[in-house]
């Protein structure tokens, strides 16, 4: 049963960020052998891991093709949502990017400074498909690329046995995971491959773990360096993106889940609930957390969580995450729950409350979290597909000093120079230069300045 407990007894430990282990002398092995051996260490290891290592990595795009459409005759609904999903984040995604504005100023007499935003070569998307593939870190991690303008973008997602190769797989007993079959053609999970193909992904490889990391992060004879490294993944795959870090960037390091929900009486207790539930089923290890003022509510809602417990398919996950990590925390005054929130800086923030003054004065006061919902209908799972805006968010406490991924992840935004002979703005600047040279004890730069420095 999810704890209850007032704010003054928190422990200090439920503000830091959570760790759950290292993996960094297995991945370390792992990408210093796909540098080594590029290709072969991917078979290497999709024989360890997967099951399945195609002869070739990358998925024609005629495979996607079909994989949508057969989403598109078979599932239609599903299909149709991915098609919205994908929609509202590419119409949200393009918005950011008309934030960033190019210009150039003259700052001074002559000398002109100005920046220009622009989308980096080639961005590198991971999918995981474990117990459950995640199409819709398709469109959340392809789709703001798209929107940036990155002329290529690649993908890598976990093998599967190709149709064709299921009955050879299974006459040898392999294509199950400790016996890879080896040597088929290259396939993915079916609904992965779907979207990856409605969202405009370029190549497509069947490849996954920390070695698709490392594959991106180095490139090999199959998949080429990108420049950036996006999305999810066990905790091999998080070992892998901070150890490739600098040769490439990365969105952030992804932990454990987590949903904060702000709620006064005004809010319904089943579906706060169900809000909290929606969190616990991701992972063992998801951190479902209520703030209130009002005990009453806070039992409403505890007894709402047992009773759809009984009924929910994900009910042994759900279960550990609730009574391990779970907390219902009570406040004096709903206002207090805007320090709680600043100081967790949680992944997702709820306010489940009437509109109105004090709602009004929670929003503004409220700064550190990875996405807000406002309002009663604004749940969290909108956010998670069908809401315009990216699921990939910060956990941890990582709120505190980034948000979530977006276009700008995709984009640089580089600077630029243009002085004129003689004006004003171009002789001081050439004489600031050439005294700084001169203090540092550089005297080529301060050369470098002064030689332009004449009328």
């Amino acid at each position: 049963m999810i704890q209850i407990q007032k704010y003054n007894d928190l422990e200090p430990e439920f503000f830091k960020g959570r760790s759950f282990g290292e993996t960094n002398e297995v991945v370390t092995s792992v990408l210093e052998e796909v540098v080594k051996r590029g290709d072969a260490a991917l078979r290497l290891y999709g024989q360890k891991f997967d099951v399945a290592v195609p002869g070739t990595f990358e998925v024609p795009q005629e495979e996607l093709k079909a994989a949508a459409e057969k989403l598109r005759i078979e599932k239609r609904d599903v299909y149709d949502a991915i098609v919205y999903s994908h929609d509202l984040a590419l119409r949200f995604a393009k918005l950011q990017k008309k934030s960033f504005k190019d210009f150039e100023e003259e700052l001074e007499p002559g000398l002109f400074t100005g920046q220009k935003t622009i989308p980096v070569d080639t961005a590198g998307c991971y999918v995981p498909a474990g117990r459950f593939p995640l199409v819709s870190t398709v469109i959340m991690t392809v789709t703001p690329a798209v929107a940036a303008g990155v002329p290529n973008v690649i993908m890598c997602t976990p093998p599967r046995v190709h149709p064709d190769d299921k009955v050879a797989a299974g006459k040898t007993g392999s294509g199950i995971p400790g016996k890879a079959y080896v040597g088929g053609k290259p396939y993915a999970d079916e609904g992965i491959m779907a979207a990856a193909y409605i969202c405009g992904v370029n190549h497509l490889y069947a490849v996954g773990g920390s070695q698709a990391i490392g594959a991106m992060a180095f490139g090999t004879e199959s998949i080429p360096k990108v420049d950036v490294i996006v999305g999810p993944g066990n905790k091999f795959v998080a070992a892998a993106k901070a150890s490739v870090f600098g040769a490439v960037g990365i969105d952030f390091m992804a932990g454990p889940t987590e949903v904060m929900i702000i709620a006064d009486k005004s809010a319904n207790p089943e579906w706060v609930a169900a809000d909290l539930l929606a969190q616990a089923e991701h992972d063992i290890v998801a951190q479902p957390v209520l703030v209130t003022d009002d005990m009453d509510f806070a039992s409403k809602v505890s007894e709402s969580i047992e009773n759809q417990l009984e009924t929910l398919t994900t009910k042994a996950i759900a279960r550990q995450s609730i009574d391990t990590y779970g907390k219902i925390i009570i406040v004096d005054k709903i206002e207090d729950a805007v320090e709680i929130a600043n100081m967790k800086a949680p992944e997702h923030l709820e306010l489940a409350m009437d509109k109105g003054a004090v709602r009004d004065k929670i929003e503004k006061a409220v700064h550190n979290y990875g996405s807000l919902f406002v309002g009663h209908y604004s749940a969290e799972v909108l956010g998670d597909y069908a809401g315009g805006l990216n699921h990939t968010l910060p956990t941890s406490g990582a709120a505190h000093y980034t948000g979530g991924l977006s276009v700008r992840m995709f984009l640089k935004t580089v600077t630029t120079l243009r002085a004129e002979k003689g004006k004003p703005g171009t002789l001081k600047s050439t004489a600031a230069a050439g005294y700084l040279g001169d203090s540092e004890g550089l005297a080529g730069h301060a050369r470098a300045a002064r030689i332009r420095g004449e009328k």
